[in-house]
């Protein structure tokens, strides 16, 4: 059996005061790939920012094998810094600690290699601030390629980006997970976590676990969202789901 790359077991998380999310439990190998689904303050970003290594359990154990990248949310980066898609790519090379020296030539390579295959290195020169916002998320995904990682964490990736960027974005998470990496991406969107190999349901609580197939049933649904959600059934087993609000990012 392959070793697990990614596995928290009885993790409670807090920003100093009472656990915003507890009770959560799941293991994930090399180059599969993870949904966390739920409502906003539900505790998605939180679990990510565990992983990320920003924030300490206050109970439990988080444990993660391989080097972590961290592509938070497009709107939580500074977008009048006057920085070229090619820089931010470049900050990818941070992670191996020369910050205080000037890019290798092989830092540059990788940097340019990334945004091709995010299909942007044409756009290498151009300030990151005035891309697109489907743009600006590629970009960043190019600099977590930069950092080498095995695992990519990606906080709501396809929120907003036009849909030429969300194929692209959903093609490169296929290639990714042929590599070996392992991908945890967090979304409001149902249908789209159904294309994961498993799926995390949170509502300041772990809710439910497991294969998308199974797993995202009314029962699940309605204890996730609550109000935020409205569950229609098919009529042949399935459900569909439609989120009615999700503007803001508590948690």
């Amino acid at each position: 059996m392959t070793a697990a790359s990614v596995a928290a077991n009885d993790l409670a998380l807090s920003y100093g005061g009472e656990p915003v999310l507890h009770d959560v439990n799941f293991t994930l190998g090399p180059g599969s790939s993870l949904c966390l689904l739920g409502p906003n303050g539900g505790g998605k970003t939180t679990l990510l920012r565990a992983l990320a290594g920003e924030l300490t359990p206050v109970t439990g154990t988080l444990r993660i094998d391989h080097r972590v990248a961290y592509l938070a949310q497009t709107e939580r980066t500074r977008l009048d810094f006057p920085v070229s898609a090619l820089d931010v790519a470049l900050m990818g090379s941070l992670a191996s600690g020369r910050w205080w020296l000037p890019a290798r030539r092989a830092d540059r390579v990788a940097a340019h290699a990334a945004l091709e295959r995010v299909g942007l290195d044409r756009q290498a020169g151009e300030r990151f601030g005035e891309l697109s916002g489907g743009q600006r998320q590629r970009v960043l995904l190019a600099r977590a390629l930069v950092q080498d990682a095995a695992v990519l964490l990606l906080d709501e990736p396809l929120a907003g980006v036009d849909p030429a960027s969300a194929e692209r974005i959903s093609q490169l998470f296929d290639e990714l997970r042929a590599e070996g990496r392992t991908l945890i991406v967090s979304t409001h969107d149902v249908d789209s976590a159904r294309t994961f190999d498993s799926v995390l349901c949170l509502n300041g609580e772990q809710v439910a676990f497991g294969d998308p197939a199974p797993t995202l049933n009314r029962g699940v649904l309605e204890r996730t969202y609550g109000g935020e959600i409205v569950v229609i059934d098919d009529g042949d087993g399935a459900v569909r789901a439609i989120t009615v609000q999700h503007h803001s990012h508590s948690h």
